[in-house]
């Protein structure tokens, strides 16, 4: 049996950062996205993640399939300026390199980082999806979000347009609507 492991990431070393960028890489290529259509040079994918553990509102979470960091999730908290929306958090940049799927690595990292929001005071979390990232869409069906809507015109992927698919979920009581 696989051995799966979910922790925040607030450093990336050597090691880590290899085997994220090949996981990223891997995924891209299988057809998740990150809105790219082909994978980026190396330097860039390193950059990227680099550039994730310096933003203050985005927490890294990172998932270990034996060992090898092969997926990822980022909780994306509203800055400063967003007093109006301050409950609601994004879960953002969720995946699962291809060879290392089948083993709740997705599962869990989206736990994590429910978990995490609620602990920081959050009550709403949204996300959004392709509509072609079918093994997503199930997990957030089943996870309990709501989609709420769908966008048509959402990512144009070697000139077919894509759709995407919008959900909430309401993680603690929030005030009543009036």
């Amino acid at each position: 049996m696989a051995n799966i492991k979910v922790d925040p990431i607030y450093e990336l070393n050597s090691a880590d950062l290899e085997d994220l960028c090949q996981a990223t890489d891997d995924a891209i290529r299988d057809g998740i996205g990150f809105n790219w259509v082909s994978p980026p040079a190396r330097d860039v994918l390193e950059t990227f993640w680099r550039g994730v553990l310096v933003v203050p509102e985005r927490m890294l979470f990172g998932g270990r399939l034996d060992g090898t960091l092969a997926a990822s999730i980022q909780l994306l908290k509203p800055g400063p300026s967003k007093q109006t929306t301050s409950f609601n958090a994004t879960i953002g940049y969720h995946f699962v390199a291809p060879w290392a799927r089948g083993h709740g690595l997705a599962k869990a990292l989206l736990q994590a980082a429910e978990a995490e929001a609620r602990t920081q005071g959050f009550s709403v979390l949204t996300l959004n999806v392709r509509e072609t990232q079918e093994a997503a869409l199930k997990l957030y069906h089943e996870s309990g979000y709501t989609r709420w809507g769908i966008m048509p015109y959402y990512e144009m992927v070697n000139d077919v347009m894509i759709a995407g698919h919008y959900f909430y979920k309401n993680i603690k009581p929030i005030m009543k609507i009036t």
